[in-house]
């Protein structure tokens, strides 16, 4: 009674809102020293571990604790081995995590629910190495398991997890793809079960489905697939938990809970938004998304909710910088920075992301500098294919920018040639590459080139509703048909440019456009036109010329000089903005 007493004070205090954890664990603490059963001690260990690894940063007594319920029974042992293996991973240590979870592969086949829980978990650390052909053989192993013990729920899953392997195994080789994207969703679909492991499969193949399309830069390719996952996830919150238990125990554990799946298909939604230049929906679904987390959060500190949190800034930054609100995406870059503080492999993993992300602000204050230093850092410490495309593509726009950085940019530009072996399969990349070639065919006066290029990228643009970039494009080809004298066919781009930049809204494209027209109409001999359209930049500059004083002006604005090493974690305070503003505007 005593146990089952410190037992329930515990839970209450864990499950409060918020979680009263220093008494949680004092209730906990109070069952050792009345020396109580083995099987019960062990459990409170294992509780103790999991209260203090999920809600402390006292990782030393979580571990001390998890350490003394591995050799205990097995109720208790391979729960602790799991949380014990996430723990060292938390912390860097993969080597140790690994010979843990295989052990305790070796002596759970007798546990089916445990055994396929512990196979996904040391594959997806081969994965995070980039060992894929290990995860790979591991996922093979847990498939022929699956199918012994009956389980075709799990096997499914497996089947779905080396989709998803075998994806990165293939970049590049599209046309293998997608037979294999059919006969996953062929699996998935006719699999008859429980309606919660059903939708729970479903959501699982359509976000590696989705995230394949985003991969590739095939923004409007994808579409049916996102309707397909929203609708699904919405079918699933609809779904109560206390359905029938499956009566295999290897059925017994989902991909995900349904609330981090609700959060990762609002994750989803703003990196499709995102690309697509849907600017305004992606800052709803991430403010739906920042506050699902914090709840959850509340309750839950697993590492993939921070994950999922850093991602959504990352993306929303994007758009704070693409939308004129560069004080609010530098605040944002912090707070990124004080999460990958946190933990060790967090930041492992988003270091690239995070100074690639500062280089994308340093241009937008004109710091180029800074951002050439930026974008090297970000350079040297990727092995995305896909990442180091988009950084080199931002890297030439600095150098073009320079305007005295010709052999640089030169051997930049040869190593992302969208003409020739492009190097990854993104469509949006490719895109993007031919613009880079347009501005600096423009820079350099060749202006039948830059329009040849600009026209690919408008086709490309075009096929895959990839608004911003039709939008740079057609505002650059309106320029150039304005330097050439062809009024007419300048105002034909500048146009439809400034209406999409409005759409998006970009405030670089707004008030580049706005300067065009006012130039355009005053030319033509339409005053009232020219005036409205001078009205328009003048109060757009304004806006740019505030929020860049704002941004230069905050303590973190000094991370543009941080270029090694973990994130600072204090800034000193900026006296006032560091660079000229009039090449601005």
């Amino acid at each position: 009674s005593w146990y089952l007493a410190l037992l329930g004070l515990a839970e209450h205090f864990r499950t409060s809102s918020p979680p009263k954890v220093r008494l949680c664990v004092h209730c906990l603490q109070a069952v050792l020293p009345r020396k109580p059963p083995a099987r019960m001690e062990a459990r409170t260990h294992l509780q103790l571990g999991s209260v203090l690894y999920h809600h402390t940063r006292n990782g030393d007594q979580a571990r001390g604790h998890l350490e003394k319920a591995i050799p205990q029974f097995e109720d208790v042992k391979f729960e602790a081995a799991s949380l014990l293996s996430e723990l060292y991973c938390q912390e860097n240590s993969v080597d140790t995590a690994k010979p843990l979870l295989r052990k305790a592969i070796q002596i759970s086949q007798q546990t089916p629910y445990w055994h396929c829980r512990l196979l996904f978990q040391l594959a997806q650390l081969h994965t995070l190495e980039k060992d894929l052909v290990s995860a790979c053989d591991l996922l093979g192993v847990g498939a022929e398991y699956a199918r012994v013990v009956g389980s075709e729920y799990t096997s499914a899953k497996i089947v779905n997890f080396t989709f998803k392997l075998q994806l990165l195994l293939m970049e590049r080789k599209l046309q293998e793809v997608h037979p294999l994207l059919t006969l996953c969703g062929q699996i998935v679909e006719n699999w008859q079960g429980n309606p919660i492991q059903k939708e729970s499969l479903r959501v699982f193949f359509l976000v590696l489905q989705v995230t394949h399309y985003l991969d590739a830069g095939q923004v409007k390719s994808v579409k049916p697939c996102l309707k397909q996952l929203q609708q699904c996830i919405q079918t699933i919150s609809t779904l109560h938990d206390d359905e029938i238990l499956p009566s295999n125990p290897a059925d017994l554990f989902h991909w995900l809970p349904k609330e981090h799946m609700c959060v990762l298909v609002y994750l989803v939604t703003v990196m499709h938004s995102m690309q697509a230049g849907y600017l305004e929906k992606a800052q709803k679904y991430t403010d739906k998304a920042l506050m699902q987390l914090e709840k959850l959060k509340m309750l839950d500190c697993s590492p993939i909710l921070s994950s999922f949190q850093v991602i959504l800034l990352e993306h929303i930054i994007m758009c704070r910088l693409v939308t004129g609100h560069k004080a609010t995406a530098l605040q944002e870059i912090s707070q990124v920075c004080q999460l990958c503080q946190q933990s060790p492999r967090l930041f492992s993993n988003h270091a690239a992301q995070l100074h690639t992300l500062l280089g994308l602000y340093c241009i937008s204050v004109n710091c180029m500098d800074n951002a050439e230093a930026q974008f090297t850092t970000a350079l040297r410490l990727t092995t995305h294919q896909e990442l180091w495309a988009f950084i080199v593509t931002n890297l030439a726009s600095v150098y073009i920018r320079e305007g005295n950085r010709h052999q640089e940019l030169y051997s930049l530009l040869e190593r992302i040639n969208p003409d020739h072996n492009f190097p990854v399969s993104s469509h949006c990349l490719r895109a993007a590459a031919f613009y880079i070639r347009g501005l600096f065919s423009f820079f350099q006066g060749r202006y039948n080139e830059a329009k040849r290029f600009l026209r690919e990228t408008l086709k490309m643009s075009n096929a895959e509703d990839l608004n911003r970039l039709t939008a740079c494009s057609l505002v650059l080809l309106g320029h150039i048909f304005y330097v050439l004298g062809n009024h007419r066919e300048s105002n034909n781009m500048v146009v439809p440019a400034m209406q999409l930049a409005s759409k998006i809204p970009d405030m670089s494209v707004q008030l580049w456009s706005s300067a065009l027209l006012r130039d355009l109409n005053k030319a033509c001999g339409n005053a009232m036109d020219a005036h409205e359209a001078a009205q328009m930049h003048q109060n757009f500059s304004q806006q740019l010329l505030q929020d860049h004083i704002e941004a230069c002006s905050l303590p973190e604005h000094n991370l543009i000089t941080w270029t090694d090493g973990p994130p600072p974690v204090q800034f000193q305070a900026q006296n006032g903005p560091t660079t000229s503003l009039a090449s601005l505007l």
